[in-house]
């Protein structure tokens, strides 16, 4: 049964008062991009959660309202929204109407078309809470529908925690692992090379188990399956006992900071930077186990960082020279910060602006090189201002269509605000990432098809073969799915 725990309160940023030397682009270097987390609402055993109001949950009606993700450009007016009570209400709703596309749906966190549908729209938002913890237990029992936020929440509460996080929690679990969500650590595989069981619900309203010992292919599949072997409603995760982290941002001239990255990612558990376009600057993020007992909690800048360099491509965009010298005024290279906190509360981000994004995962030993291209192709964009996230993410054979499968990776990513253009984060860059054969994300922007993503990945056609015998008609199919996977009917 899921565990009843109150919500600690978490102080909120407060916003700049004016925007001073030390306060524009620097204050306490908070690229670290979300030091506190605002409060999440938990599971409770008595009733089951709220579906979220946000764009990506759509309330139940007849027909249902129309959805959107989270970046609202990825849009469907499904014919019925499913919110099942549980398992066996899902499964008897899919043997009742046993033909019809099906999608799944989740925080609407995805930027790629995984959800659209004219048809079903089944959202787990009920099927939410965290079974079997108690204090030294090395996994628990992780409903599909619960938000990576809650999961923390509740395993904390027990001296338990997920081995890393990625730097957004909102998601559903099971969308998490269906897109191969991940963190950043060189050591520190993404989130589903923790699973070590799947309850699936199939096309045909079956409802199957797989772990090591029972249908082990079956799990290697669907660990990553962008929802297209069944819906997975239940995870066995391993988890570790709960651990704190010592925090450090601090602001390196880009290219310096690039050619360490390989050396600090070995350093410290977990190493990322955020270059920031048109500065000559990059801001590092590292953590470290903390023993210390301690809890230091700086007021998080984040919003107000992306507001000044916008600020600076407003006033500036079409003098980049300019922009550049009045960046290297503006910013204080000596300012530092630290945090030290749960691991969930630092490692994990609100992202209040929203935005489109692409991301690749290349290999590890051709990330700088591919990082410097890409850097050189946004600093040609003179409306560039969103920071680009570089992060190390280890290698896996947990899932056939991990993009970590077999190679540790650096994963590398841009973003564009919404409402301004974001086509070349696919049609400039994006030839960039497969230069270097990169692998990209599943839920964030590619073009890549069925011919390009066989040679990216050794079991391809194993996959595409089992997709086929669990579900011969193509239910959990789109048409963005039909494209990725090569099926025409």
């Amino acid at each position: 049964m899921p565990i009843e725990t109150p919500v600690p309160p978490v102080q909120a940023p407060s916003p700049l008062a004016s925007p001073t030397r030390r306060a524009l682009l620097c204050t306490g270097t908070g690229v670290a991009l979300g030091a506190a987390l605002a409060p999440v609402e938990l599971v409770h055993a008595a009733s089951p959660p709220v579906a979220p109001a946000a764009p990506g949950a759509a309330p139940v009606g007849n027909p249902p309202a129309r959805w959107q993700n989270w970046s609202g450009i990825q849009q469907c007016q499904p014919k019925r929204l499913l919110v099942p009570r549980d398992e066996a209400a899902l499964a008897q709703a899919l043997r009742d109407a046993p033909t019809g596309p099906v999608r799944c749906v989740g925080a609407g966190h995805s930027f790629t078309a995984l959800v659209p549908t004219d048809q079903w729209l089944v959202s787990l938002d009920q099927l939410s809470g965290v079974g079997e913890m108690a204090p030294g237990k090395d996994t628990v029992l992780v409903q599909g529908g619960t938000r990576l936020a809650t999961v923390s929440r509740l395993l904390d509460a027990v001296g338990l925690a997920l081995r890393n996080l990625p730097d957004v929690d909102v998601q559903s679990y099971a969308g998490a692992i269906s897109t191969a969500t991940h963190g950043t650590g060189m050591q520190l595989p993404a989130l589903h090379a923790d699973v070590v069981g799947l309850r699936l619900v199939t096309a045909r309203g079956e409802v199957i188990e797989c772990n090591a010992q029972q249908r082990p292919e079956l799990l290697a599949a669907a660990r990553v399956s962008l929802g297209c072997l069944g819906v997975i409603t239940q995870a066995r995760v391993r988890v570790v006992p709960a651990y704190s982290l010592h925090r450090r941002v601090w602001l390196e001239p880009a290219m310096q900071l690039l050619e360490r990255a390989p050396e600090l990612a070995r350093k410290h558990r977990n190493f990322e930077f955020y270059y920031l376009p048109f500065t000559g600057y990059a801001a590092g993020i590292a953590h470290d186990i903390d023993t210390s007992g301690q809890v230091l909690m700086p007021h998080a800048a984040d919003e107000d960082v992306l507001r000044d360099l916008r600020r600076l491509r407003d006033w500036l965009g079409h003098f980049p020279a300019l922009r550049r010298k009045v960046a290297g005024w503006a910013i204080d290279p000596d300012q530092k910060e630290e945090a030290k906190n749960r691991a969930w509360r630092l490692l994990a981000t609100q992202r209040p602006t929203r935005f489109n994004e692409t991301e690749y995962h290349v290999p590890q030993e051709v990330g700088v090189a591919c990082a410097k291209e890409v850097i050189a192709a946004l600093e040609k964009r003179n409306g560039v201002y969103f920071p680009m996230e570089f992060r190390f993410v280890a290698a896996d054979e947990a899932a056939w269509l991990s993009p970590f499968y077999q190679r540790a990776s650096c994963s590398i990513a841009v973003h564009a605000a919404v409402g301004e253009p974001y086509d070349y984060l696919v049609s400039e860059i994006g030839p960039l990432f497969r230069k270097y054969q990169g692998r990209p994300h599943w839920g964030k922007l590619h073009d890549l098809g069925a011919a390009q993503l066989a040679a990216l990945y050794p079991r391809w056609d194993d996959f595409i073969a089992l997709r086929r015998e669990l579900d011969p008609q193509g239910r959990f199919l789109n048409a963005h799915l039909r494209k990725l996977f090569g099926e025409t009917a």
